[in-house]
């Protein structure tokens, strides 16, 4: 599913407990190399065989069997480039069989595969397939199972070689305060896929002040940081209509730092093949955030 805008209300939210922050940079100079290069090491990992510019298909799986190729007589259909019948997936209780057609060769690492079953995106040891330009994975969410396709050569590459962004301000980097809740909360967030949502530990209310307001974000715990999915003034318009994301860690002191600059569209952004949290409505801010990056378009 492929959206354009996301329309968010602000609510009201708690600023009990925050404090005024201020810029951080003490050298803009050398910050705005550093951010330039960040800039540039996103684009080429977009661009990469991991990237999400590369997606060509995501197609749901029935229960029971599944003929895929790009025939359009199979339940599945790959794009052109791909075998006319190239096999079926059979799901059953949650365990995916490949069985290959004859004389089709598809692949699994440096060996050409037959009939396995496949470990899908939520597993350790996920199985991935290739023919060609075309590789494939199984994605779970929820009680679905899918197939993620990519295509190594796929156009929409070559059509991005910048990311839209607002100029480097030294004043969206400021310091955050974390309120902790006496226990970590579950939110649960929206994706775009029907029926299904995600659910995140928040452990408190990250605290800030910026554009002359005490604002507040609901961060989500990730690894030693914080995974922040926001939306703002500028979401629909100049920025990506299902908000954006953004990491908050500790520098060497402890502080931890909000930097705006690096607020980057999330994969639904590039693809319409790819599924993303969307902002929680406590993390929609009343102001224009207008640093990071901005809207993707695309002649899909």
């Amino acid at each position: 599913m492929k959206y354009k805008y996301l329309v968010l209300l602000p609510i009201a939210i708690s600023i009990t407990g925050c404090t005024n922050s201020s810029t951080v940079i003490e050298d803009p100079d050398s910050y705005k190399r550093e951010i330039l290069s960040w800039q540039q090491s996103r684009l080429e990992r977009l661009k990469g065989e991991t990237g999400w510019l590369n997606l060509a298909g995501l197609f749901w799986l029935e229960e029971g069997r599944n003929s895929f190729g790009s025939d359009p007589s199979n339940d599945i259909i790959f794009p052109e480039k791909a075998r006319a019948y190239c096999g079926t997936l059979t799901l059953k209780d949650g365990n995916i069989m490949l069985q290959v057609e004859e004389g089709i060769d598809i692949s699994s690492g440096n060996s050409l595969i037959y009939h396995m079953e496949l470990e899908n995106d939520q597993s350790k040891n996920i199985t991935c397939l290739q023919q060609g330009d075309l590789s494939w994975n199984i994605i779970k969410r929820g009680e679905k199972y899918g197939i993620r396709l990519r295509d190594y050569k796929h156009p929409r590459i070559d059509q991005l070689d910048h990311i839209p962004s607002y100029p480097i301000q030294t004043e969206y980097v400021v310091e955050a305060t974390l309120v902790p809740f006496e226990e970590p909360k579950t939110m649960t967030v929206a994706t775009p896929v029907e029926g299904f949502t995600e659910e995140y530990s928040c452990p408190g209310e990250l605290c800030f002040r910026l554009n002359r307001k005490n604002l507040v974000l609901f961060p989500f715990s990730s690894g030693k940081g914080y995974f922040l999915v926001f939306a703002d003034e500028t979401t629909g318009l100049e920025t990506y209509g299902a908000g954006r994301f953004m990491y908050a860690v500790s520098d060497s002191t402890g502080r931890i730092i909000l930097d705006f600059n690096k607020a980057y569209n999330p994969p639904c952004a590039f693809s319409p093949f790819a599924t993303c949290p969307m902002p929680p409505r406590e993390n929609f801010l009343p102001v224009a955030i207008e640093a990071g990056e901005k809207s993707v378009h695309f002649d899909y």
